[in-house]
């Protein structure tokens, strides 16, 4: 069990200290994600920045994982369940479209206006607290790809050994601390799971590029 966020962070530095000195832009999918990736960022001398990407729940089921959807509009979806919930791919489709609409809106929020971080060529390491299917990590994982980094990292302090496999398919490298059969969900593996606010994830990039938030 984790202490709080911040603590695996430093856990899974440590599981990453062979990227040390290259050119490595970390990138934590908010809002949790943002203070683990802090202290990667920290400890690596790396750059962070967020990557806003959002679960696309089932119909009438929310919290079941139809698939995923990123600011840019790229979309992954798992075809076992839209095809359980007989999902309009038109339907579904539009419904992407306006969510991309309002991360982007909401990334750029975030950031308080600063561009995105470059990652054409250089190591991207994308970061969350934790992941249950895994569907919002690969689609993270999947936009990066297709920003043509150098080489593509997952890392996460903890989540199921078969959400682990999947992302292995996609990533060049993955990092898990602890991957425990009987996985419940992702806050329970930490003593202090609070969730965060807009403002903490402004603070938090604001501290990563040396700057105090204000107002």
């Amino acid at each position: 069990m984790f202490d709080d966020r911040a603590h695996a962070g430093r856990l899974l530095a440590a599981r990453l200290a062979d990227l040390a000195g290259e050119d490595v832009v970390v990138l934590a999918l908010p809002r949790g994600g943002v203070p683990v990736g802090m202290e990667i960022a920290s400890q690596l001398g790396a750059d962070l920045d967020i990557l806003v990407v959002k679960k696309l729940g089932a119909p009438g089921h929310e919290e079941l994982a139809l698939g995923a959807v990123g600011a840019d509009g790229r979309m992954v979806v798992n075809r076992d369940v839209a095809a359980a919930f007989r999902v309009d791919e038109t339907a579904l489709g539009a419904r992407a479209a306006a969510m991309a609409r309002q991360m982007a809106t909401w990334g750029t929020h975030l950031r308080r206006g600063h561009p995105p971080q470059p990652i054409a060529d250089r190591t991207a390491v994308v970061v969350d607290d934790g992941i249950a299917t895994g569907a919002t990590m690969r689609a993270a994982l999947e936009i990066i790809r297709s920003a043509r980094p150098a080489l593509l990292v997952a890392a996460v302090p903890v989540a199921p050994p078969d959400a682990c496999a999947e992302l292995a398919a996609v990533a060049d490298r993955v990092e898990c601390l602890h991957q425990p059969v009987l996985f419940g969900s992702v806050g329970r593996w930490y003593r202090d799971f609070t969730q965060l606010t807009d403002e903490d994830v402004q603070q938090i990039l604001a501290t990563a590029r040396g700057q105090t938030v204000q107002g």
